[in-house]
């Protein structure tokens, strides 16, 4: 089922509830810094896992001890959509897991 992309104000009030997540050009983004390179590693597998199940993936960016996120839906011709705010939704519920700040 196609998604429908959202508008600017949607997307200004959504960004609200979500700390450290901002646009970036037509993306979602957000880095996070971790303890090691091994929790960072943890936290890129776990939201690969997500991504898996919401059948939804980000561009995942693992540095040494960051992990970085940029999300679109590319089906709605690279726009933001709700889909978008589940999958940032999703990881920043699991990132305090990892001890990711």
């Amino acid at each position: 089922m196609p998604v429908a992309p959202l508008s600017q104000k949607e997307i200004e009030d959504r960004l609200a509830e979500l700390p450290g997540w901002s646009l970036d050009g037509d993306r979602l983004t957000r880095s996070y810094r971790l303890g090691s390179h091994f929790a960072a590693t943890a936290m890129v597998v776990h939201i690969a896992q997500v991504q898996e199940e919401l059948d939804h993936h980000s561009d995942l960016t693992l540095g040494y001890n960051t992990v970085s996120l940029a999300v679109n839906t590319h089906s709605a011709g690279g726009a933001v959509t709700e889909l978008d705010f589940r999958l940032a939704h999703r990881v920043q519920e699991l990132a305090p897991v990892h001890g990711a700040h």
